[in-house]
């Protein structure tokens, strides 16, 4: 993936480096994926208070330094940030950029205390992508996931989706509909959120190269990586990785073959609304 001659956002606040502040119990990989199967990619830590409990506390917002981050892992977050704004900044009306802050271990958000554990996540109620960038290790050595640039990014174009639903109202409308329904109802609806995200970073790695001259853009072997990162957080590759039987309504997030089927369809089109599939197939 072409990125280092893209434009820098310079909206990204990192507090990596300030502590981790009260950080609960639990850990190894086996907690981990079993968080993981509930919040990886964007859920909103209030919905799953009961599933990571062992990773959430309580902790005050730190003030972190903001522009664009000196070293490249987190140049790299703004500068795919700041061409993820650029193309839905001309694809969707009214389209304000999310804030985004790098930490590590742990940090207070509006949504609770977040941890590293539980995978890079977007939290709505102050509209913010909370990335530790240390993840990408995990992700790629623990989970089977592609360490290639546009891997990377494809969880942080994900992340920037859940933003975009929540700007759309589409968030708050599978919210209201899951208050009148059961779990596994619930969960499909879940499911279909988590899937047009994928979809919307498809959308966003069709449309990079033409919003920034070029300078960021997709090579050779890129949609490859994030197809093999899809499919290593899919639910089900999730669940068997915890040593469980597979329980397709218990998915939060889509199978490994639908998150590798929407995340494939918004590259091919590069039209949101062809985002819309997941919810069309309630």
């Amino acid at each position: 993936m072409r990125w280092k001659g893209g434009r820098s956002g310079g909206g990204t606040e990192d507090r990596r480096g300030l502590g981790a502040g009260a950080v609960a119990g639990g850990g190894g990989i086996v907690g981990i994926i079993a968080v993981l199967a509930y919040v990886f990619l964007g859920v909103d830590p209030n919905t799953t208070q009961s599933v990571a409990g062992l990773f959430i506390g309580q902790g005050a917002q730190e003030r972190g330094t903001m522009g664009t981050p000196a070293d490249d892992a987190g140049r790299f977050v703004d500068v795919v940030g700041a061409n993820v704004n650029d193309v839905w900044a001309q694809a969707m009306r009214g389209y304000t950029p999310p804030k985004v802050v790098l930490y590590d271990t742990g940090t207070g958000t509006g949504c609770g205390y977040g941890q590293a554990a539980m995978g890079p996540f977007y939290c709505p109620t102050d509209q913010t992508v909370y990335l530790d960038l240390s993840f990408w290790q995990t992700m790629s050595e623990q989970l089977g996931a592609s360490d290639a640039d546009f891997a990377k990014a494809y969880v942080i174009a994900h992340e920037f989706g859940h933003h975009v639903q929540t700007l759309s109202g589409a968030s708050q409308k599978v919210q209201r509909a899951q208050q009148s329904l059961g779990k596994e109802e619930g969960n499909r609806y879940s499911v279909a959120l988590e899937l047009q995200a994928d979809c919307y970073a498809g959308v966003w790695a069709a449309n990079a190269a033409k919003v920034s001259g070029g300078n960021v853009a997709m090579e050779p072997g890129d949609l490859e990586a994030g197809l093999t990162t899809a499919k290593a957080i899919g639910d089900d590759t999730l669940q068997k990785r915890q040593g469980g039987r597979v329980t397709p309504e218990n998915f939060t997030h889509g199978s490994s073959v639908e998150r590798m089927r929407w995340l494939k369809s918004g590259y091919t089109s590069g039209d949101p609304t062809t985002c819309d599939g997941p919810f069309q197939d309630l």
